[in-house]
């Protein structure tokens, strides 16, 4: 019986493995569809998954931190965008981008 060749599909087995949220597959082809490198290396999909993760998570933190203390019980678009302009690291980051479709309140 003849082995077929290529690449053996894992359905998310790697995503489980490394604990991540973001799936690694999606990730691969945004990367290949983008045409951002001729070559992909397996970490820097590992590597892009875990700081989208981490970018995330510290997003909704923050914008958690804001909704509990105006004593809202949802997080908002608003307080998203007040979150990330108020944080000096992410706005250096993000500069003028938007990020919800709301503009932030100035305060």
């Amino acid at each position: 019986m003849p082995r077929k060749r290529g690449r053996r599909r894992s359905s998310g087995r790697c995503t489980a493995l490394h604990e991540l949220s973001f799936s690694m597959s999606h990730m691969e082809r945004l990367l290949r569809e983008g045409h951002y490198a001729q070559r992909l290396s397996s970490s820097a999909l590992i590597f892009l998954a875990a700081i989208m993760q981490h970018l995330t998570a510290k997003v909704l933190e923050l914008a958690g931190n804001k909704a509990q203390n105006s004593g809202q019980r949802h997080i908002t678009p608003e307080l998203v965008g007040m979150a990330v302009h108020h944080n000096a690291l992410l706005s250096g980051s993000f500069g003028m981008k938007t990020i919800s479709l709301v503009a932030p309140a100035r305060h």
